[in-house]
C-alpha cells in the first residue's frame, strides 16, 4: 500500500509540472501574439559589449551631445531652428546635404531606443528650444536592443516626447517607423506586421493631437514590408537613394509645421 501511495503521489508531482509547463508556454505565446517582440538572441564581441556597458553607466547616452548642446547656444533671432531625434537612420543622415543652409541639428544616435531617446529629450532636444521636433523612432525597440518591448510601450514613448514637445512650445514632427523585413543584426525578429501597426497608431495620434505625420513608410515598402536593395543595402539603413526619398516628405512636414506657428 505504502508503494502504491508512492507511485500515486509521483504520478500528481508528474502532472502538476506539466501543467504548469503548459500555462507558461501558453503564457508565452500569448504575450507574443499581443505584439511583444521576441526575446532577442545573446549578443557576443565588442561592439555589445560596449552596448551593455553603456545601458548600465549612461542608459540615455547623455554624454554624447552634452558638450555639443552646450556650444550650440540658444537659435539666432528669426532661426526656424529643427532638431531631429532619432537613432543610427538619423545619425547617418547627412542633412547638411539634404537640406543645405537650413540650421536642422542631427541629435542621432546608433542603437537607441525610444526609451533611451525620451531620457535625453530634454537636454537634446527641449533645450536647444528649436521650433520643430523631427521624431523617427522604433526600429531598435522592434530589434529588441534593449530588450523585449511591446508596441504599446513604444507608443507610450513616442507619446511622451511628443507631449513633452508640445508643452514646450515645439511645433511636431512624427515620423513612421521605415520599413524592415528582417534585422541583420538580430534575425527572426519579423517587425514588419508590427512595424505597419505602430504606424497606424502614430498616424491617428498625431491626427488627434494635431501634430505633423511623415509618412516614409509607404513612399518606401517592397512587396515584403521591408525595404528594397535600391534604398538600402542591409533592408534598415537607407543609402543615399532612400534618404532622397525621405528628404522632401520630412521637408514638407516641417513646413506644415512652421506654418502652424
Amino acid at each position: 500500500m505504502m508503494r502504491l501511495n508512492g507511485c500515486i503521489a509521483v504520478w500528481v508531482l508528474a502532472a502538476f509540472a506539466a501543467g504548469m509547463m503548459a500555462i507558461v508556454l501558453a503564457a508565452q505565446t500569448t504575450g507574443q501574439g499581443a505584439g511583444q517582440s521576441p526575446t532577442p538572441a545573446p549578443h557576443t564581441g565588442p561592439y555589445w559589449a560596449q552596448h551593455d556597458h553603456q545601458l548600465a553607466t549612461d542608459f540615455g547616452d547623455l554624454a554624447r551631445f552634452q558638450q555639443a548642446d552646450a556650444a550650440l547656444g540658444a537659435p539666432a533671432e528669426g532661426e526656424n531652428r529643427v532638431v531631429f531625434m532619432g537613432d543610427s537612420i538619423t545619425q547617418g543622415w547627412k542633412l547638411d546635404e539634404s537640406f543645405p543652409g537650413k540650421p536642422y541639428v542631427n541629435r542621432g544616435i546608433s542603437g537607441q531606443t525610444s526609451p533611451q531617446m525620451l531620457v535625453r529629450f530634454r537636454q537634446d532636444v527641449i533645450d536647444l528650444k528649436p521650433n520643430v521636433v523631427v521624431i523617427l523612432a522604433g526600429t531598435n525597440d522592434l530589434a529588441g536592443n534593449t530588450g523585449p518591448m511591446t508596441p504599446e510601450e513604444t507608443e507610450s514613448n513616442l507619446a511622451s516626447m511628443a507631449d513633452l514637445a508640445a508643452q514646450n512650445g515645439i511645433r511636431v514632427v512624427l515620423c513612421s517607423i521605415l520599413p524592415a523585413f528582417d534585422f541583420p543584426w538580430n534575425p527572426g525578429q519579423e517587425p514588419a506586421p508590427r512595424i505597419a501597426l505602430i504606424n497606424a497608431w502614430i498616424r491617428g495620434y498625431a491626427a488627434a493631437k494635431g501634430y505633423i505625420y511623415v509618412d516614409y513608410y509607404s513612399a518606401m515598402k517592397d512587396e515584403r514590408g521591408g525595404l528594397p536593395p535600391t534604398l538600402s543595402k542591409d533592408g534598415v539603413h537607407p543609402l543615399p537613394a532612400g534618404y532622397a526619398v525621405m528628404a522632401p516628405l520630412a521637408e514638407a512636414g516641417i513646413e506644415k509645421a512652421l506654418g502652424g506657428k
